[in-house]
């Protein structure tokens, strides 16, 4: 039986923002740029009581909370505070899987700090992170990875919550279906189609008509809900994609985006021949500017062999978008998705996938 624990930072960089300048302590802080473009980045509890969330209009939140406190993000002070973190965590286990800056999965099931259970480890690491770093952190410890990010979410803020084997069946059968990790607001909304809305109704519905409804998901659904996932905690994560977006300084329509296109797919393509990367799909991500997010991905039979092959599938990809004419957006972004490492040395010597690009003459 593994032990893990799911340690979350709390409101993490507006934290950091509040402990380094005391002046904001119990104020309500938003970490974002300023400027009508700009989104939140984090809210410290305090804004969030006025309804302020990551990822929203930095404008609606001045609007809901006149007196926050406006702070541009310092991705290096926080990167930094991370790492502080990250250190603690080792002293109990080299056993992490890094989800984001703020937040890791720990498996403690061979742990170092002497200590008896796991519990007891999420508690040691909850008061370090306390005591020498001035901050406060979350703790969900359960035998699953994705029991524990469920239970690290139960007592917010500088809370923890402890869910044993014994326990699992009875603590999943009344949760929301929306608790299980991959399900969002279609999945939900099919599920409740079906009369589906807790995760014991789900357990108990027929897996051929789950199946229907969803496809191949329906399998990993019903052993979630089951309350199993042998999921390993990874202590490197494969990069999965590269991408680049960029938000424009104002609202354009749909045939003005080929310049930026270009731009982005040109850093994309350089950074995929920088890293020794190929991939075969391909991404267009566009949101509209009353925040609709809208995205257009193709498959090819082979990896794009020249950057300009790369920016000629992306612009038919944006021929795809069947939104009005006069639709503006606010953001454009381009990628490769399903990355793959280049084989340096293939058995049968091939051309590079990313070939030279012919120099201009």
């Amino acid at each position: 039986m593994r032990r893990i624990v799911h340690i979350d930072m709390d409101a993490f960089y507006a934290s950091v923002e509040q402990r380094d300048e005391p002046a904001f302590a119990g104020q309500p802080v938003v970490v974002a740029w300023k400027g009508p473009r700009s989104v939140v980045c984090a809210a410290s509890y305090e804004a969030r009581r006025f309804g302020i969330r990551s990822a929203m209009p930095a404008l609606r939140a001045a609007r809901l909370c006149p007196q926050a406190i406006f702070v541009p993000p310092d991705f290096t002070r926080y990167k930094a505070v991370s790492r502080q973190v990250h250190a603690i965590f080792r002293r109990y286990t080299d056993q992490i899987e890094p989800l984001s800056l703020d937040e890791a999965y720990l498996d403690v099931t061979e742990q170092r700090g002497g200590l008896d259970t796991a519990t007891e480890v999420a508690e040691a690491i909850r008061l370090a992170i306390r005591e020498e770093l001035r901050l406060t952190a979350s703790a969900g410890v359960a035998p699953s990875k994705f029991l524990a990010k469920i239970a690290s979410d139960w007592r917010k803020p500088d809370g923890q919550f402890v869910i044993p084997p014994q326990r699992v069946r009875a603590f999943l059968e009344p949760l929301p279906v929306g608790k299980i990790p991959g399900v969002g607001r279609v999945t939900e909304g099919k599920l409740a189609a079906l009369g589906i809305r807790s995760v014991g109704a789900l357990r108990r519905c027929d897996p051929a008509v789950l199946h229907q409804a969803l496809g191949q998901f329906a399998e990993r659904l019903l052993r979630l809900a089951q309350g199993q996932d042998d999921s390993p905690v990874r202590t490197e994560r494969r990069r999965k994609s590269l991408s680049a977006e960029d938000t424009f300084a104002d609202d354009r329509p749909l045939d003005a985006l080929e310049p930026a296109i270009r731009s982005l797919a040109t850093r994309v393509w350089d950074s995929a021949q920088r890293e020794g990367y190929v991939a075969r799909t391909l991404v267009l991500k566009l949101k509209t500017a009353d925040f609709v997010l809208l995205t257009r991905q193709q498959t090819l039979a082979a990896p794009p062999a020249t950057r300009e092959a790369f920016i000629d599938a992306l612009l038919q990809l944006r021929r795809r978008v069947d939104r009005p004419a006069s639709t503006l957006y606010r953001l454009v972004g381009v990628g490769f998705a399903q990355i793959e490492p280049l084989d340096p040395a293939p058995a049968h010597p091939q051309p590079s996938l990313f070939a030279a690009e012919p120099s201009s003459v």
